[in-house]
Parts: C-alpha cells; structure tokens; sequence
C-alpha cells in the first residue's frame, strides 16, 4: 500500500570500503536490518546477521552471493541477553536494528509484551555494545549505528512501549558517544518515519482496529499525516544513512540523531 502523491527514488550507494571489517545487524532477516545487511556486505563487510527467523536469514544469504564481502546467518533470539552479548564479541560496526510494536491504549497494553519490547529494543541493544566494545576500544575504531525512529524523538498515542524504548535508545546512544570518542568511536542514532517494512504493513490493521478506520485511512490519516513527503520510507534509503555514518567522512558524526522523517519534526 502507497500514497500515490510522491514517489520513491531508485537506489543509489555512496562509495564505502569495509574491506576487512566485520559488522553485527539485529533483526537483519527482513526489513531495515535485511536493507543495512546487503549494504555493508556490498562494502565488503563480513556481516553477522542476527534474527531469530532462520528461514528468513537463509533467503538473506541467497541474496547477499556474489557481494563483495559476506553475509554470515546467526540465529538468536535478543530476549537471551547474555547470548546477544556474547554474539557482539570482535565487531567493528554493530547496527542495533531489532524491534517489534504492539499498538494499545496505555490501560490495556499488556505488561508482559511492554517488558519484552524494552528488552530487545533497548536492554538488548545495551548488551551488545557492551559485548562490541573491548574490541572497538582494542584497535581504536568503531561504529555503533543505532536504528532509532522518529519515535525517538515525538510520542504517538498508543505505542507507548516503542515510544519509551527508542527514547530510552537515543539516551544510550547518546551516552557510548560520549565514552567511545576517546577511543574512536562514534554512535549516533538514525531516525526514519514510517519504513516500507512487514513491521509497519502490520501496523496498518492494527491501527485501523485500533482508530476504527479501513488501512487505507489509516495510511493516509495517521502514518503519513504529519509527514511532508507523502510515502513510505524504503528500507534502502535507510540503510544508506546507516551506511554513511560507518564512512570516514563521518569520523567527527556522533552522540548525534539523522532523521529521515519527510518533513515531521519540521512542524
């Protein structure tokens, strides 16, 4: 489903050489993180790709063959934190990527699912750059690239687990610049609104269960409503900011949050 007001533009990639590094994305089997996967193989990165759906991970190595660097599946699932961390040991970049919504009024969200939307998108995250960085901090160069969300840095209704893990996840962001840049470390966040992923198609009914609208109200109405570029986000063109903080042009970027949000934290 698409807004047909404006369309999306064809791919392109900046010049990246990762030639030698080794690179970890979470939730890397579809999405985003299947976007950030290619793309950092496509520099040459020998890329762990973490998710828990097997299946999906084997298609992701059918597509990354004859990539310049490779793509290496690795199936766990974050809730297993001591295993995230532990799967973080010896990268050079790590792409915090993973996440899952559940859209509910704050008095009807279930506790247990706000406990495990916080523990993949925000405890997990922390694990593994605990895990990345004695390597990082070894060799004097890293890169954390954290998947945020404009949820970031405005509240929705309804979401509060996502809005509190991926504000809880700019402060940690915030913080590894904070403590990485004596070492040459950078970690930034990237901000996209609303991505042409499963994630947000399923969304779209959950909304309109939720508003009590059809989906395609819901696509124009609510996602798309206080964005001035009226469309989906691709995953490439994410995965293309992500690829542009882990460049050297980007050597002096950190502690800081690229949006890619068509215009919404603009009002």
């Amino acid at each position: 489903m698409t807004s047909p007001q404006v369309a999306a533009p064809g791919p392109a990639t900046s010049s990246l050489d990762l030639g030698g590094r080794t690179a970890l994305v979470t939730g890397a089997a579809g999405g985003i993180g299947r976007a950030c996967a290619l793309r950092l193989a496509a520099a040459g990165a020998k890329v762990r790709a973490v998710d828990r759906d097997a299946a999906g991970l084997e298609t992701l190595v059918g597509s990354a063959a004859g990539l310049p660097g490779a793509v290496e599946p690795y199936v766990l699932d974050l809730t297993d934190l001591d295993a995230a961390e532990l799967a973080a040991a010896g990268t050079d970049v790590l792409v915090n990527n993973a996440g899952l919504q559940r859209v509910a009024p704050l008095e009807e969200f279930p506790p247990d699912v706000f406990h495990t939307v916080l523990t993949v998108m925000l405890e997990a995250p922390f694990r593994l750059i605990r895990g990345a960085l004695p390597h990082m901090y070894g060799q004097g160069w890293g890169r954390i690239v954290n998947v945020s969300s404009v949820h970031g840095l405005r509240a929705s209704a309804y979401k509060s687990a996502y809005v509190a893990a991926k504000h809880g996840l700019e402060g940690l962001s915030k913080t590894a610049a904070l403590e990485g840049a004596p070492h040459g470390v950078t970690s930034n966040c990237v901000n996209p609104a609303y991505v042409r992923t499963p994630l947000v198609q399923r969304q779209l009914a959950d909304q309109a269960r939720t508003h009590g609208v059809p989906e395609e109200r819901v696509l124009a109405d609510v996602l798309l409503r206080d964005s001035a570029v009226k469309r989906l986000i691709e995953p490439e063109e994410v995965a293309e900011a992500v690829a542009y903080l882990c460049g050297p042009q980007a050597s002096f970027v950190t502690g800081t949050s690229l949006v890619l949000d068509g215009g919404w934290t603009a009002h």
